[in-house]
């Protein structure tokens, strides 16, 4: 059953794309089918792990083996990967059968639906690793899948630029990773997660010389690690690629923003909490850059038009929330959260690909507005999705969102007091962008002058019906895995996943605390609707102000400008420097072009004999000859 899991996908992506050829829907049916497989079995070993405690490491080969290193290629199944899996797949399936609708009319959807398939498997190996090096093959693999699916329309120039953009920036957090890895295993003499787990707290004191400095090794480790989680989770620095990725398919966006690529970091530092519970410098780091994330993908969101980037920095901010609570040490709550902002998260996703499917590829939410009643299913969908995102009360979000923050109040630090303190004030960012996001796309009145809104429609039954299993779990998946992921009994679930050196204990919480936050959510309701629906002259009226506070916040903190200067515009000068002087001043001209360039000037001058007459050709063999008999004479 666990091989089945891992490699149905895989075995989906291959017959998917060398398929195309065959019946019409033959690529969707077939990766779907196989990956919606795959997601029955995930919930299964899941709900026997709960149940039985069914786990265990299966080896399916011996991969690498040298001297006193070694890797196997394994299917290691513990309480943190099976939900992993279930996330993965669960996921997955839905965006694909989804799929199956939004790209109808793409006459390269096989090759789309192959490529979904090959970003699942890649994730399902990276999750069900038990050492460093087959991580490292599904990061990588994920990094490769996201770096086709967002240039997945190739013909478009911002796509492409987007893709590369992706890749390049996940280049420096894998770079981050490797050096990890590389220290691991230059220090501990394997990579294998439990041999260096064990025996991660002998070296608690020792420092290494490192570029002219003494660092501590844990803390050097866990640093490497989490600037590698940061590119992968589109944290503060390294978040550019990630508003960018939308240029990909919807589907696209779904897969990697709530099921694969993102949240990858988050649980390479729940996988690696034993390592990193030793050092509280990287713990630290990892709160503070989880903190800045939070609310500055918050404030972003809040000014952003198109529908697909307000959704993008609200991830974004969301695994703000995830790491900081790694960060504090509750791993298990921001495993929690994980685990619930898959599913309103990618039914938030969905349901913009549908609004977006409905106003023919409109994603400028000031040119929607007044569809409630055309869109009455996705209406709902979004709103749901947008409750359970919020923190509504009792929906899902409210769970585990609200529970970070209260563990973060609970670590009873100042770094403890000041993450809660931006989780709540990011809550109520939260709110405002998601309420402008539905009042704008289904309130007051409609916008769009290119399309009548009688040409508006409800996407087709196949795009739906994923909508509903993800309301489903965007409603109850808080309140049903509440007590499993964080409750008393939490530590029975997690047992050896996760590591725990100072636990939090969750109790005696101020009621005017477990009350601030929701009553914030609930506020911003009315409040959105009145700024951005029954009187919008007030915000813009704050637009055309000289305050720069708008412009700053649209140009996303002016991080993509400063990025442009200190590194991409000195990159291309120093390129096109090499290019010009060396490419083609050196190289191209006393190589390639130089030999070639002499190869024609000598057949040029050779070509003048050839006149017809004897006389020149009898000079021809006379001079060849003089020249053969020299060389006999010297020789």
């Amino acid at each position: 059953m666990e091989y089945a899991i891992l490699f149905l996908p895989l075995i989906g992506s291959i017959i998917g794309y060398f398929g195309k050829s065959l019946t019409n829907y033959f690529a969707e049916i077939s990766t779907s089918l196989f990956v919606s497989i795959s997601a029955a079995l995930s919930i299964i070993v899941f709900w026997n792990g709960i149940q039985n405690d069914a786990y265990g490491n299966y080896v399916i080969f011996e991969w690498v083996s040298s001297g006193g290193f070694s890797a196997n290629w394994s299917i290691n199944v513990d309480p943190l990967s099976s939900v992993m899996l279930v996330v993965i797949t669960f996921v997955s399936a839905l965006v694909h059968i989804y799929s199956i609708g939004y790209m109808s009319h793409d006459p390269h959807k096989p090759r789309f639906m192959s490529y979904l398939s090959l970003f699942t498997f890649s994730m399902l190996a990276l999750v069900v690793s038990d050492n460093f090096l087959q991580l490292f093959f599904g990061w990588e693999g994920v990094g490769l899948c996201s770096y086709l699916l967002i240039g997945f329309w190739y013909k478009k120039e911002s796509a492409n630029n987007a893709a590369i953009k992706a890749f390049i920036v996940n280049r420096i957090g894998d770079f981050g990773l490797a050096i990890a890895i590389f220290l691991i295993f230059l220090f501990f003499g394997t990579i294998n997660y439990e041999e260096v787990f064990q025996t991660a707290s002998q070296f608690t004191e020792k420092k290494i010389a490192f570029f002219g400095f003494e660092p501590n090794l844990i803390t050097l480790i866990c640093i490497f690690l989490f600037i590698g989680a940061m590119g992968k989770s589109a944290q503060f620095l390294l978040h550019t690629w990630l508003p960018d990725a939308m240029e990909g398919p919807t589907p696209v966006s779904a897969l990697i923003h709530a099921a694969t690529m993102v949240t990858a970091g988050v649980f390479l530092v729940v996988r690696c909490s034993p390592i990193f519970e030793y050092s509280q410098v990287a713990l630290n780091l990892v709160t503070v850059i989880g903190m800045i994330t939070a609310i500055f993908a918050a404030s972003v969101a809040l000014v952003q038009n198109d529908i697909k980037k307000i959704v993008a920095y609200s991830t974004c901010s969301q695994l703000g929330y995830m790491f900081f609570a790694a960060g504090v040490g509750a791993y298990h709550v921001a495993m929690f959260h994980l685990f619930t902002h898959a599913f309103f998260k990618a039914l938030l996703f969905l349901g913009a690909g549908s609004v977006i499917h409905a106003f023919k590829n409109e994603q400028d939410i000031r040119n929607m507005g007044g569809v409630s009643k055309k869109l009455p299913y996705t209406y709902v969908f979004m709103l749901l999705g947008t409750l359970a995102l919020t923190g509504f009360p009792f929906l899902s979000g409210f769970y585990s969102k609200d529970a970070i923050i209260e563990f973060a109040y609970l670590k009873n630090s100042s770094l403890g007091n000041y993450a809660a303190t931006i989780g709540i004030v990011t809550a109520f960012l939260t709110s405002i962008y998601s309420w402008r996001l539905f009042f704008k796309a289904f309130h007051g009145t409609y916008n769009n002058k290119k399309i009548p809104i009688n040409e508006t429609h409800e996407s087709p039954v196949v795009m739906l019906i994923p909508l509903v299993f993800l309301s489903v779990g965007a409603i109850f998946s808080g309140y049903i895995f509440k007590n499993i992921f964080i409750g008393h009994s939490s530590n029975e679930f997690w047992q050896s996943s996760v590591f725990f050196l100072n636990e939090i204990e969750h109790d005696a919480i101020p009621l005017w605390f477990l009350l601030v936050t929701p009553v914030l959510v609930l506020i911003s309701i009315p409040i959105s609707f009145y700024l951005y629906i029954l009187n919008p002259k007030i915000l813009d009226d704050f637009k055309n102000t000289n305050i720069p506070l708008y412009n700053f916040l649209f140009n996303k903190w002016y991080i993509d400008e400063i990025y442009e200067k200190i590194f991409v515009n000195p990159a291309k000068k120093i390129g096109s420097f090499f290019w010009k002087k060396g490419d083609i001043g050196i190289i191209d001209k006393f190589g390639p072009d130089g030999i070639s360039k002499l190869i024609k000037i000598i057949s040029n001058k050779t070509g003048r004999f050839q006149t017809g007459f004897i006389y020149d050709y009898a000079f021809v063999m006379l001079l060849g000859l003089s020249i053969l008999l020299t060389y006999l004479i010297l020789k």
